[in-house]
């Protein structure tokens, strides 16, 4: 049976923005994040993080940094009781510096390749599951797999509430964080 999950944006959502986060030093996870994802785990829903990763492209990280960092994360969440599943992340930007990663693809958001692959990897249905992200990309990605969407405004989201979204995306809810969020999906899926 085909499970439901939730599709989590990374910077901003469950992590403060750093921009190009470089050193695990400078790594902060919001205080609810493990709360929030506790609360999803014990609702039967799946914890899939999806982010973009264009600084693999750029030559500012490389992947071995990127799975030491959500290793981190995930240690850091381990008392909470929370956790994530599985991470998927896209490394490709059409503009990379390193060749291998110069690409247009299908995984980068708004694009739904991550997603779509979580859904075939994991057995999860995209029509039960949620989106949440702090842009209006994540939205957009979210809507392009079939799922519901919540943008949060930690993150960049404080500023993208102010601009207009892309023609014909929308939102099922405006929050103010991840545990709002949760709030919402809790409420949502109990009907």
């Amino acid at each position: 049976m085909n499970r439901p999950a939730i599709f989590l944006d990374r910077d901003g959502t469950i992590i403060a923005e750093r921009g190009y986060l470089e050193r695990l030093e400078h790594l902060e996870i919001f205080p609810w994040t493990g709360d929030a994802l506790r609360l999803l785990k014990r609702a039967g829903f799946a914890t899939v993080v999806i982010t973009n990763q264009s600084a693999i492209a750029r030559g500012l990280i490389d992947e071995a940094f990127l799975n030491q960092l959500h290793q981190t994360i995930d240690t850091r969440l381990g008392s909470s009781g929370g956790g994530i599943d599985r991470y998927y992340y896209c490394p490709h930007f059409p503009d990379a510096k390193v060749e291998r990663y110069r690409q247009v693809c299908d995984c980068r958001k708004p694009a739904p390749g991550m997603i779509e692959r979580a859904c075939r990897d994991m057995d999860l249905d995209p029509a039960r599951s949620v989106v949440v992200g702090d842009r209006w990309l994540d939205v957009e990605c979210g809507r392009a797999a079939g799922t519901r969407a919540l943008l949060v405004r930690s993150g960049h989201g404080s500023s993208e509430v102010d601009i207009a979204p892309p023609e014909g995306v929308r939102a099922d809810a405006i929050l103010n964080n991840l545990m709002e969020a949760v709030g919402w999906i809790l409420r949502s899926s109990s009907r």
